[in-house]
């Protein structure tokens, strides 16, 4: 297909946009995000149990939570996010002995602790998304961190600020309702206790609540009839299964896999890590395509540390202001006389501010009339890059059609950019083979193998990796209550899903909602967005803790605190989202993913739910602004807009 385009036009040329559009439509599934099966819910348990904890130690330890305890502050997860809600609490002068912290893994970590595939490492610069660099004096091992490093960090980060003992494992809270009289939730939840063993039910009172159970965090396989008959084996990327591969978190030589047929599901991110390590060792890896990955330069490095301290960690504040600077690049913000420190293939990416915010050409209040025009100034700012890796793919890969089938043609905010150096090559060993399903998917299974959607074909395989992502966190109500997999009924018992379902996305600055007192989440909805979510959910751990403390701390009666928005506050900001909500018009249209929910964001058409809908937008301004205005809003000192204190 000839296509053209120069710098100063409209929008590129019409052809390219007509192939996007065919290339969406190819995708488009009338049961959307219902192709699925969640893993928590579905019969494959094998798929969600958790292959790292040691059960009998922790069967043998004391427990940290007993049932009818009262804890003041409760933090829901045990990754990077509940440890930074934790950690702010103390830095805001409240006791590390008053905080305690759940989750459903054995260990801090979060993602980092779940994920242990082969080739793990973090996407987004380690210099900036590591939390807590600076306090803790850690200098990460290269520019992205691979999935050990990131564990430990957690678990360093807990013992510096005396958290190791005060987290309860294999623990989900189901259900929390907050209780008018007493002003705390009442928080039901269920300890696993490891195969064949009986999970116990704990009822704990708390006075705070913090949630921070992660945006992809449910495991997803597609519904393929006939799994249930496959003679060989598989799990999914989520839980590793080493038993099966042969290595370890830290040993990737899979060498279980010599001699196996292999088949992967996916090409996302995840998959893009995966791909090159599975090629190493099976004798033969099917990689089964629903949708190409974007697949830029990573250019991973060791750290230098001849330079660390005159390039990196130049100063007091130098990883705020690294990130800083990063943020600006990826939201188009900076000028081009600003210095790129951190200069990676995020910081090239124009138009990524499609997604999170940033510099419009036609500002960020973006009419009806006027989305045409923006998006088309989106494309435009897209589309240099956009050629650039189309034309990456035809110069690694040597076979022309499988190097057609790789291309990805969906403008750069449509899913989540790659980078990666091994995985286009891979497709050059003889032992990979490209099942482009055309956007099909697999149909479904045999004693034996795989069926192609496309062409019907049967793949026979020895052992099947998911590597399918995780339950969108556009889902459902939306809600902090839905992302975590939990009830949360609030004053005169209503639910949290009700409310964002009936009224829309509904908080003061993304992390408190009215009739919800002292509970506190890290967005996304109605607060901000970058390619590091990581320094959004500290940003915002940190406004909470500060809410929270401030609260106590001018509360005539700290015991009987009930932090929460005015219903005229968070209405206020409600409206302040939505009037930005034009900005994130060009993610309709985009390819299903996780970002879209699978296509059926697109499906809403009655005026009524598409405002509802606006009303989650995150602010469209970027980064920048948001903590600017949350900054200001913390420096007057008054907690406007709460009430209860």
């Amino acid at each position: 297909m000839a296509a053209t385009w120069s710098p100063g036009t409209a929008a590129p040329d019409p052809a390219i946009q007509q192939k996007y559009v065919e290339e969406r439509n190819k995708r488009i599934r009338a049961e959307g995000s219902a192709q699925f099966v969640d893993l928590n819910k579905s019969d494959q348990k094998i798929l969600s149990e958790d292959p790292w904890a040691d059960h009998a130690a922790l069967n043998a330890a004391e427990p940290v939570l007993k049932d009818g305890d009262s804890v003041k502050f409760l933090v829901l997860g045990a990754g990077y996010g509940g440890l930074l809600f934790a950690v702010r609490l103390i830095q805001e002068g409240l006791s590390a002995s008053d905080i305690r912290i759940i989750d459903d893994g054995a260990g801090f970590g979060g993602t980092w602790y779940w994920n242990r595939y082969p080739g793990l490492m973090c996407d987004v610069e380690s210099y900036i998304y590591m939390p807590l660099l600076e306090e803790t004096g850690y200098v990460p091992k290269h520019k992205y961190a691979y999935g050990p490093e990131l564990r430990e960090h957690a678990e360093r980060i807990a013992k510096q600020w005396d958290l190791s003992d005060k987290a309860m494992w294999r623990t989900q809270a189901h259900a929390a309702t907050w209780n008018d009289d007493t002003k705390r939730w009442s928080v039901a939840m269920k300890e696993g206790r490891g195969p064949g063993q009986q999970s116990r039910d704990l009822h704990l009172d708390a006075q705070f609540v913090f949630c921070a159970s992660g945006l992809l965090n449910v495991p997803h396989i597609p519904k393929l009839p006939g799994l249930e008959n496959f003679e060989g084996k598989y799990f999914h990327t989520a839980r590793w299964d080493y038993s099966i591969s042969g290595g370890s978190p830290t040993d990737p030589s899979l060498e279980l896999l010599k001699g196996k047929r292999v088949g992967i599901i996916g090409t996302g991110a995840t998959a893009v890590q995966v791909i090159p390590q599975l090629a190493k060792w099976a004798e033969h890896l099917y990689v089964f395509q629903r949708t190409p990955s974007a697949v830029d330069v990573r250019g991973q490095q060791e750290t230098n540390m001849d330079t660390w301290k005159t390039e990196v960690a130049t100063g007091k504040g130098w990883q705020r202001a690294r990130t800083d600077n990063f943020n600006s690049w990826i939201t188009d913000m900076a000028s081009p006389n600003d210095p790129n420190l951190v200069n990676d293939g995020w910081t090239h990416i124009k138009a990524y501010k499609a997604i999170i915010g940033g510099k419009g050409r036609l500002g960020n209040m973006i009419p009806p009339e006027k989305i045409p025009e923006h998006v088309a100034a989106l494309h435009e700012d897209d589309f240099e890059r956009a050629q650039s890796l189309r034309a990456r793919v035809d110069a690694i890969v040597k076979d022309k059609e499988t190097a057609e089938k790789l291309k990805p043609w969906y403008p750069s905010w449509c899913k989540r950019p790659t980078f990666h150096d091994d995985y286009l090559p891979a497709f050059n060993q003889p032992n990979v083979t490209l099942v482009d399903t055309d956007g099909k998917g697999c149909s479904g299974m045999t004693p034996r193998g795989i069926i192609d959607a496309h062409t019907g074909k049967e793949y026979e395989i020895d052992v099947l990796v998911f590597s399918t992502g995780y339950r969108s966190p556009g889902g459902g109500s939306g809600s902090p209550a839905w992302r975590a997999s939990m009830t949360i009924s609030g004053r005169g018992g209503r639910s949290m899903d009700e409310k964002f379902v009936t009224e829309g996305a509904a908080t003061l600055h993304g992390i408190a909602s009215n009739g919800y007192p002292n509970l506190f989440f890290p967005g996304p909805l109605q607060a901000t967005a970058s390619a590091n979510f990581m320094f959004v959910i500290d940003c915002l751990a940190q406004l909470s803790t500060y809410v929270a403390a401030e609260g106590l701390r001018k509360a005539a009666d700290p015991t009987k605190v009930a932090l929460e928005p005015s219903k005229e506050a968070e209405e206020a900001w409600s409206m302040q989202c939505l009037m930005r909500a034009g900005f994130y018009a060009g993610i309709s249209g985009c390819t299903p993913s996780y970002m879209t929910n699978e296509g059926d964001r697109d499906k809403v058409v009655d005026m009524q739910e598409q405002m509802k809908a606006g009303r989650a937008a995150p602010w469209s301004e970027g980064i920048a602004s948001f903590l600017k205005l949350v900054g200001e809003w913390k420096a007057e000192g008054k907690l406007s807009g709460y009430v209860g204190f």
